[in-house]
């Protein structure tokens, strides 16, 4: 099992066409009849530059400039990163030569709560 990391740096509009491409990824599955997925979306404090000077702004708490970045994390099978991978990739283009990272990392244990 595999645990996927994504940040990137989208417009607040954006982030539900990366939520969208990801759900109609093959790999998901969802209602469908398909594996069902948990896809967690946070909004965090990053460093990237910014696509415009709407985007940045100045953080009191970390006493500097910061950018308002989205993390997306998915757990799924190994056969199913490259579909998801793909999928997040695809629809979190901005153009920026760095507008976000995919990170993929191996999950030890994961116990459903019942």
């Amino acid at each position: 099992m595999k645990e996927i990391k994504a940040y990137v740096q989208l417009h607040r509009s954006r982030i539900a066409d990366v939520i969208a491409a990801v759900k109609d990824s093959p790999a998901w599955g969802g209602e469908r009849g398909g594996r069902r997925h948990n896809l967690a979306v946070y909004i965090v404090k990053g460093s990237l530059l910014p696509l415009d000077s709407d985007e940045q702004h100045y953080s009191m708490d970390l006493g500097d400039e910061v950018v308002n970045e989205y993390k997306l994390e998915v757990l799924c099978e190994d056969s199913e990163v490259e579909p998801l991978k793909a999928a997040i990739t695809a629809a979190a283009r901005t153009g920026q030569a760095v507008a976000g990272w995919i990170t993929v990392i191996n999950v030890v244990s994961a116990t459903p709560i019942h």
